[in-house]
């Protein structure tokens, strides 16, 4: 796992590492996370780094330490002052699926002076595709279109992080989302990485993300297989 001091402190990075894989059901709800002696060697620190990435854990609520024990899943989901809403992949974990990430391309784009890309964010930005699995089985793919302000070409660790992690690690704060659906078909390469047949109508969600000064940080289209799982929103009121 790739940790780097340039990024910040260690402690802060392995702990973003972990909540990503509570979030993503890596770590199921209930069950111990890995030792400490297991951690330190999967990310090259010390006891003490690795400690006080799961006292931000514990303290954070999603872990709970027993001595002699281990330290357990006690919660899998994000926890909001401002909002009751739910991300969609944490219903998919809360009913005891896996989600998992693979990183398909990353890649500084130059756009097309007559495209949709360069319209939104000029001449350079970050590309992004990755396909989402659940429970091993191709779920939804996406391609993500960042802001040139944001670097993260030649990124190995993005398999792990979530783009948000990416974003707020370079210091933007989004403060609006808008998003977009629709029933469409996907281009063949996308119909391939999916296992789906060609033409095949698919959830296709368009989002738009914005930071505090209005301005545009990340445009995201996202195919998603619903044959294998509805997409769900979920409103208390």
């Amino acid at each position: 796992m790739h940790i780097s001091r340039k990024k910040g402190p260690l402690y802060l990075q392995i702990r973003d590492h972990l909540r990503d894989r509570i979030l993503h059901g890596v770590y199921p709800i209930h069950v111990n996370i890995p030792s400490e002696a297991q951690l330190e060697n999967e990310f090259g620190v010390s006891k003490i780094t690795v400690r006080k990435a799961i006292e931000e854990l514990v303290q954070e609520g999603y872990l709970e330490k027993k001595s002699g024990k281990g330290t357990k899943v006690i919660r899998n989901t994000l926890a909001s002052t401002l909002s009751k809403g739910k991300l969609f992949t944490e219903f998919l974990v809360e009913e005891g699926h896996r989600i998992q990430k693979q990183l398909l391309k990353v890649q500084q784009l130059s756009n097309k002076v007559d495209s949709k890309i360069f319209g939104l964010f000029g001449e350079q930005c970050l590309y992004i595709e990755r396909l989402y699995y659940l429970d091993q089985i191709p779920y939804i793919h996406f391609t993500h279109y960042l802001t040139g302000e944001i670097v993260g070409d030649e990124r190995t660790d993005l398999n792990d992080w979530s783009l948000y992690q990416l974003i707020r690690e370079q210091g933007i704060s989004l403060n609006k989302f808008q998003d977009q659906f629709v029933v469409s078909s996907a281009s063949p390469h996308i119909e391939d990485y999916l296992h789906v047949n060609k033409g095949t109508p698919l959830l296709k969600r368009i989002r738009y993300s914005y930071d505090d000064n209005g301005h545009l940080i990340e445009y995201s289209e996202g195919f998603y297989k619903t044959d294998e799982h509805p997409y769900i929103v979920h409103y208390d009121v």
